[in-house]
């Protein structure tokens, strides 16, 4: 008798079986049971219409899916739960559960949720090693015990593989773990090599689904019994709300991607047009962008899909909230951040409300009380926050002249009768500023927007605050908490005058400290110690509610100002420690010690020309390529390397927003010329003294302020003084520079690079009560002016110095420091003196050309300005100098001519003593 064999497929089940032969044609995934791919399954399920969203299922069964898609990722939603409950009811309907489940979610115990529920044979999507073997093996123990097949996402520790070989690399690395240690056959091991968006403009795009279509014929040949999945709408997301473009897109991505070998895909069933009935012009674009053949298809499509956008088919807007209570509608309006329809349903509610403000108190906070609860349950991200505090606002400014009015007509009153109204005490009130000398304020700002979505009154003081101002402003406004900001070093010592301030005249209200140079060691060891009532340091906006909130509670203020001042005084003890442990040289051993340069090789290359060169009205479309996104996200609290971000399995979908927000104010601003790039670039005859100081040569008329007769600038250096390893050396900037006894004739470059004209467009940002697109353009004018600086540095280099010949380096490589040479700027890590920006700015005559002047503790404005020197020696580098002890700080003192308390207070972030 002939024994049967089972053929290793991968066989599912729901009532009925699935079994994927080598023959069986590609299998649909119905993608519309996914909160997060369909706005009315969503509503549904928010709704708790089950029943109806049942109906989402059954049509998606009857145009075709073979396997159903459950995904209840929402932020207002409680996942395991909606997950059991819709698939506890599906499996009481026989005409939608006869065929498999595919249950999906980015958290394992909604996955595990699932699982518990469905009857048959399952595929979870999904796993991936993002956080390391362990909880990879773990989560697929479990799956294998309920029986389930595996999507394996190709995400390892480093991240989601977006080349052709790390795609690869990653799966086989899972199925080796899968097969040999958790004891999974291969045919039920799914691979999903990550189909990203493609089009985008980004040249690193271009190939990513030529790399999915490959990376699948090398996964079939290496493990010939697994099968291959993937989210084909994730390739088509630069043309979304253009279905007709969407869907060419996909059917031709899928004719190619099917005949290498993918076996199933997550598409909306009833939306496929056939390959061969699709436009031949439309089909040939596609084709050329999919298959990256030529370099120009992303803009020859973009530019056909303006000719068919919405021909037939245009997207319908789910307007289906607007059928709730007022209430409701301002909730999701809120929590939603749509602004649309905010002054007709403040309106309705003043109608229906006794008084306007109990509208603010009743359902705007109670809106916000969700807004806030999202956030701080990181289910919210910033950029949401900050478009719900624009709603919020704009509700209030209907509401403000109204309560105004109530005010004026209750002071009447009282006065026709003789009595005295007092008005009750509203929300705690927060003063924020930035200090004196500092003109940087996006982080503060933002933290403004955060706080005031969580109920709190915020005067915003602005920027270049005095100490005496904010004091008084504190006073008489009675706030609860001052907050204070800064992104410069000198900005250090200001926010210590300011707690001495307090001190003096008896607050007794806490201070928050924050900003990119602030940290919770300088706030502990400096500014802590001089006043008692509580100082906190503040990382980031995600932490000011929770700050605030314990240090304006009664009950838990006194525990939490204990437990911060414990931590405060070990960190303190912690550094006094760290100073005894670390082992220094003297400063003349560290001159000792420089950078060895073989000098009698290297042949300087003198510049194009010497002296300057200014650019006025730089054209902004030039400079946008050279845009590095990453602290564009960092700014909004979205932590990621770009463009990776945008595909984040957590922040991806409102990184995608932002940035595509982003680029649509930016095209608006470089058509519109909102902003305008000025600049100036220098170069003069240059060498080092052999030591620490650098003696440029420039023309006694062009030298300024700071100059000897003969026009000669001296720049002084600061050395690492900290003990170094053998061989390694203890650098100075001016070790990049020829000493003049080798006869050599070096030359130095300086630059200033600022983007103007911010200002008008704030304040229309701020009188529409849109702090999103305010923060936003702040946020871009940076980019920008870094961008800028990036490419005058490339100009510099390659043709107004042309020290480097030829250069081909992508704006990653720009980005990663690649090109020869470097521009280190005053006030930051290499030289970390901000006064030597005078000298720098009296030798470009920089406030003339480019408009931009220094403050008294030396920050530039306009904020979005960055200045710098041009080294060029091929051996130049990046690099901090660190602490320095007292006699290199004598030295220097002596060398500028300056007292030593002065130069003390200008480099006590670097001391390594107590001054």
């Amino acid at each position: 008798m002939e024994v049967a064999t089972i053929k290793p497929f991968l066989r599912l089940a729901g009532l009925e079986p699935l079994v994927l032969r080598p023959l069986t044609n590609f299998v649909n995934v119905g993608e519309r049971t996914n909160v997060t791919g369909s706005k009315k399954f969503a509503r549904l399920i928010r709704e708790n219409k089950y029943e109806e969203a049942l109906s989402v299922a059954r049509q998606q069964v009857e145009n075709g899916a073979q396997i159903l898609d459950v995904n209840m990722d929402d932020a207002l939603l409680d996942g395991e739960k909606a997950m059991q409950t819709f698939l506890n009811l599906l499996q009481a309907e026989p005409d939608i559960a006869r065929i498999p489940i595919m249950i999906d979610s980015s958290k394992f115990s909604i996955i595990e949720a699932g699982l518990k529920c469905v009857q048959g044979k399952c595929i979870v999507n999904s796993i991936s090693m993002k956080e390391g073997e362990e909880k990879f093996i773990e989560q697929a123990i479990i799956c294998r015990s309920y029986g389930a097949a595996v999507i394996v996402m190709a995400f390892d520790e480093s991240g989601q593989a977006d080349t052709l070989r790390k795609k690869v690399d990653i799966s086989e690395r899972a199925y080796k773990i899968l097969t040999e240690r958790v004891g999974y056959d291969p045919q039920d091991i799914i691979f999903d090599p990550n189909i990203f968006a493609i089009a985008t403009g980004i040249e690193e795009h271009n190939n990513y689904a030529v790399d999915f279509i490959e990376a699948i014929k090398e996964i079939k040949q290496k493990m010939p019994l697994t099968r291959i999945s993937g989210g084909v709408s994730n390739m088509s997301f630069s043309f979304r709300g253009n279905e007709p473009v969407r869907e060419a897109m996909h059917s031709v991505f899928l004719y190619y991607a099917i005949n290498a070998g993918m076996d199933m895909g997550i598409v909306n069933a009833g939306q496929l047009v056939v390959y061969d009935q699709i436009e031949p012009q439309l089909k040939q674009l596609c084709e050329d962008v999919i298959l990256n053949r030529n370099p120009e298809a992303t803009d020859k499509l973009l530019a056909f899909a303006e000719t068919v956008k919405a021909k037939d088919k245009e997207e319908v807007k789910n307007e289906a909230w607007r059928e709730g209570s007022v209430e409701e509608r301002l909730k999701y309006a809120l929590v939603n951040g749509i602004t649309e329809y905010i002054d007709a349903d403040t309106e309705e509610a003043r109608q229906k409300y006794p008084k306007p403000l109990e509208v603010i108190e009743g359902p705007l906070m109670a809106g916000m009380n969700v807004v806030g609860d999202l956030f701080g349950s990181g289910k919210m991200f910033l950029p949401q926050v900050v478009k719900s505090a624009r709603v919020m606002k704009k509700s209030v400014a209907v509401l403000t002249p109204y309560i105004e009015q109530e005010k004026e007509d209750r002071r009447l009153a009282h006065l026709a009768a003789g009595t005295v109204g007092t008005e009750a005490a509203g929300a705690a009130r927060i003063l924020l500023a930035t200090v004196k000398g500092d003109v940087h304020d996006i982080g503060k700002n933002i933290v403004g927007v955060v706080l005031g979505c969580n109920g709190y009154d915020i005067i915003d003081l602005g920027v270049m605050v005095p100490a005496d101002k904010i004091l008084e402003t504190a006073k008489r406004e009675k706030v609860a908490v001052i907050g204070l900001s800064g992104l410069i070093t000198p900005s250090l010592d200001e926010m210590v005058h300011v707690a001495r301030e307090m001190k003096r005249q008896d607050f007794q209200v806490p201070l928050l400290i924050g900003g990119a140079t602030t940290s919770r060691m300088h706030t502990a060891v400096k500014i802590a110690p001089e006043f008692s009532q509580g100082v906190v340091h503040v990382l980031d906006a995600s932490r000011s509610v929770t700050v605030v909130g314990s240090l304006l509670s009664p009950e838990q203020k006194p525990e939490f100002l204990n437990s911060i001042r414990t931590e405060y005084q070990k960190l303190k003890e912690d550094f006094a420690n760290k100073k005894s442990a670390k082992q220094y040289l003297s400063f003349g051993q560290a001159q000792q010690n420089k950078v060895k340069i073989n000098w009698s090789a290297f042949r300087p290359v003198a510049p194009k020309f010497t002296g300057t060169k200014t650019f006025d009205g730089y054209d902004l479309a030039e400079i946008v390529p050279f845009i590095d996104w990453g602290p564009f996200f960092i700014a909004w609290e979205l932590h990621g390397k770009f463009p990776q971000i945008l595909q984040d399995a957590v922040v991806g979908v409102e990184a995608t927003k932002l940035y595509n927000d982003a680029r649509a104010l930016l095209a608006q601003i470089v058509r519109e010329k909102w902003l305008k790039a000025r600049g100036v670039i220098g170069f003069w005859p240059a060498n080092s003294d052999g030591k620490d100081t650098i003696i440029v040569k420039a023309q006694p008329a062009a030298a300024g302020q700071g100059a000897d007769g003969n026009g000669e600038v001296r720049l002084e250096s600061l050395r690492q003084q900290i003990k170094k390893a053998a061989n390694q050396p203890n650098m100075s900037l001016s070790d990049f520079i020829a000493p003049a006894e080798t006869g050599l004739r070096d030359h130095l470059g300086a630059f200033v690079a600022t983007v103007e004209g911010i200002e008008p467009h704030l304040k229309r940002f701020e009188a529409a009560h849109d702090d999103y697109n305010k923060i936003m353009l702040q946020a871009l004018a940076d980019r920008l002016a870094e961008a800028f600086t990036e490419l005058l540095h490339k100009k510099v280099r390659l043709e107004y110095w042309g020290y480097a010949g030829e250069e081909h380096l992508s704006n990653e490589e720009l980005i990663r420091e690649e090109y020869l040479g470097i521009r280190p700027a005053p006030g930051y890590p290499a030289c970390p003196d901000h006064t030597e920006k005078r000298k720098l700015f009296n030798l470009l005559d920089a406030s003339k050309h480019t408009g931009v002047t220094l403050t008294e503790s030396l920050a530039m404005y306009p904020a979005s300005t960055v200045s710098g020197w041009y080294f060029a020696h091929p051996e130049s580098k990046y690099f901090g100098v660190g602490k320095i002890e007292k006699d290199q700080v004598k030295d220097y003192a002596a060398r500028k001519a300056m007292p030593l308390e002065e130069v003390e207070k200008w480099l006590r972030p670097v001391l390594e003593y107590d001054v």
